[in-house]
């Protein structure tokens, strides 16, 4: 049977096949991994039967998208709704009738915009789904899998959407890296939806940056630096991360600036 296939541990969507790829080249990366079963595969069809994707508000004006039990990464989806258009920042592997109704009930999208190669997952789908483009750094070309019209490839460092929305590329994890900059968010102070690119922590007043998180590879100091230089110039009070409940709810822009500071410290002693 001629179908897509999704890579159990990173949620990524492949083009139609009878038969599975051999290999997931982005769990092949050393910032990925191959599971410790070896390469497994699902599908759409498969998906459907054990998951299911959950809606919730995390503020006024924008949603979290996830799926439930947790698949892949974990990560979930967010919609910003703006008088523009809406926004669909990160993606998910799972994409149903109802959660296909829900956001056409909530006026659509006018675009979509992922992060980083960790959350294309079934991001073709989605766009086809609700008629809309995606956006993408042209610095991560290679890592797209499944390659189709709707994605539109920007360069430089900043691209202006509608409403004020500007995705900024801050590399590190992926040299195209890009996160999302919401004025409006945080009742007009602000917010930042970064996925990983910058890594909300268990201490939540906090943010960290890595190269690889699974595998635990640093970033170099300069690195961090200018990601720090970067986001210092937007005015935000809220970051977003990847999973739910990873939210600096205010003073992120200072937390970025400190826990920059913090990590290239960190890096440079040498009295361990």
């Amino acid at each position: 049977m001629v179908t897509t296939w999704i890579c159990v541990t990173c949620g990524t969507q492949y083009p139609e096949s009878v038969a599975a790829p051999e290999r997931c080249p982005i769990c092949d990366d050393e910032r990925q991994y191959l599971g410790w079963e070896g390469q497994r595969w699902t599908t759409p069809a498969e998906l459907f039967l054990s998951h299911w994707n959950e809606v919730r508000p995390e503020e006024p004006g924008l949603f979290g998208i996830g799926t439930t039990p947790a698949f892949a990464i974990g990560q979930r989806a967010l919609l910003v709704q703006s008088p523009g258009g809406n926004l669909l920042f990160d993606c998910v592997s799972l994409l149903d009738r109802a959660t296909v109704a829900w956001v056409k009930a909530l006026g659509g999208l006018r675009a979509i915009a992922v992060s980083h190669p960790h959350y294309y997952s079934a991001m073709a789908d989605w766009a086809r789904a609700l008629g809309v483009p995606i956006y993408l750094h042209e610095a991560e070309r290679r890592w797209v899998m499944r390659p189709d019209p709707a994605i539109e490839f920007w360069s430089g460092e900043t691209l202006a959407l509608w409403d004020d929305l500007t995705l900024v590329r801050l590399g590190g994890h992926f040299a195209g890296g890009q996160v999302l900059h919401w004025p409006a968010g945080a009742e007009g102070r602000g917010a930042l939806l970064t996925g990983d690119v910058i890594q909300v922590v268990q201490d939540r007043r906090w943010v960290s940056f890595m190269y690889s998180y699974p595998n635990l590879i640093p970033l170099p100091a300069a690195v961090v630096r200018r990601i720090a230089d970067t986001v210092a110039g937007y005015r935000f009070d809220r970051i977003y991360g990847a999973w739910w409940g990873k939210v600096v709810r205010g003073d992120a822009r200072a937390a970025v600036i400190r826990s920059a500071r913090r990590y290239v410290a960190s890096l440079e002693r040498t009295d361990v």
